[in-house]
């Protein structure tokens, strides 16, 4: 089954905290993903990268096979 959606090397820093480090995430067509986690573990966080309101410092974000550069959320 391909992946639809592929986050590789996703790291994303605010003023003093590193909320992500380096983070992979596949989803499959057709699955359905959980994100679970203490507070302050970065869940949201990469959800908000996924829907375009933050930029990662580093990693890429794909979907069905395509980059998906800088965007917003609309």
């Amino acid at each position: 089954m391909d992946n639809i959606l592929e986050l590789t090397n996703i790291t994303k820093i605010f003023p003093g905290v590193r909320a992500l480090d380096g983070v992979d995430l596949n989803v499959r067509k057709g699955t359905v993903h959980v994100l679970v986690g203490e507070n302050g573990a970065g869940k949201s966080t990469l959800m908000k990268i996924i829907n375009g309101e933050y930029i990662p410092e580093t990693g890429e974000v794909r979907y069905k096979g395509k980059a998906l550069g800088q965007r917003s959320p609309i």
